[in-house]
């Protein structure tokens, strides 16, 4: 979900960090993915330098990383509140990480907040639970707005909430990233009907200013997961939003590497 944006006035990179699946079909990370990591870690690093605002929207570790928490010095970082509305562990990994910015980074708390940089406004959401119950915690979803509007929605997994979706529907931006439902876990950790709202919600704020609709994260780490929210596509072709991940956005080939790993494992014949 590292994501960076470019305006006229201003730079901003919304969640600078790469992590890959510890376990996946009882198997780790291959090869190819551990080289894909670092491939896009040299390009995080490249993009920070061009930075001036950060944006830590949570503090999981596939979106902040306290071992390159010097790509952040001099510079505006806007960080999900460490005290409030958050749970033990992630209270716990916002101390160290502040305790590895203090004096070298300007901090500011992002929940809630509006700014105006020249002729861009960035606003943040109150914090909203990390998917479909605040078990794992809370995030703050992005708005950026110049010329275009921008929406960078965290880890809402579909954003099934109606606190989710209200304050994305608000603001009715004509992109929209979406780190869209968790299907790989569909019937474990992320039910029925879960996904049935989470379509429900994202096919109801497509319309008015709607152009693009970015689905990617949670979601594509499952091979399958057109098929999945069939209607979210469908609702797309008739109302003229393009549906697509995040590597169809920015014109590139769409690689699922953890969804692929038992594929890649047997391709390559190493060992499990």
């Amino acid at each position: 979900m590292a994501t960076f944006i470019e305006t006229e006035s201003t730079r901003i990179f919304i969640d600078p960090g790469v992590a890959l699946g510890p376990r996946r079909y009882g198997l780790p990370p291959h090869p190819a993915e551990l080289r894909k990591m670092e491939e896009i870690w040299l390009s995080i690093e490249d993009l920070a330098e061009k930075t001036d605002i950060f944006v830590i929207t949570h503090y999981h570790y596939d979106h902040h990383s306290p071992e390159r928490a010097e790509m952040l010095e001099g510079k505006t970082v806007f960080i999900k509140d460490p005290v409030n509305r958050i749970n033990h562990s992630q209270k716990r990994r916002a101390k160290t990480f502040l305790s590895l910015l203090k004096d070298r980074s300007e901090i500011a708390i992002a929940d809630g907040q509006r700014i105006e940089m020249g002729n861009t406004l960035l606003e943040f959401s109150p914090p909203v639970p990390h998917g479909t119950d605040s078990k794992l915690g809370y995030v703050v979803m992005v708005y950026v707005e110049e010329k275009e509007s921008f929406i960078f929605t965290s880890d809402v997994e579909g954003a099934s909430l109606d606190e989710q979706i209200r304050w994305i529907s608000e603001r009715d931006a004509e992109t929209i990233f979406v780190d869209g439902p968790m299907t790989y876990m569909l019937g474990y950790r992320y039910s029925v009907k879960s996904l049935e709202k989470s379509i429900e919600n994202l096919v109801g704020i497509m319309g008015n200013r709607l152009r693009n609709l970015v689905l990617d994260h949670h979601l594509t780490r499952d091979i399958n997961w057109r098929e999945k929210i069939a209607g979210i596509f469908k609702a797309g072709e008739d109302l003229g939003v393009n549906v697509l991940s995040a590597a169809e956005f920015a014109g590139e080939k769409e690689l699922l590497l953890e969804a692929m790993r038992k594929e890649l494992y047997e391709k390559s014949g190493l060992e499990r």
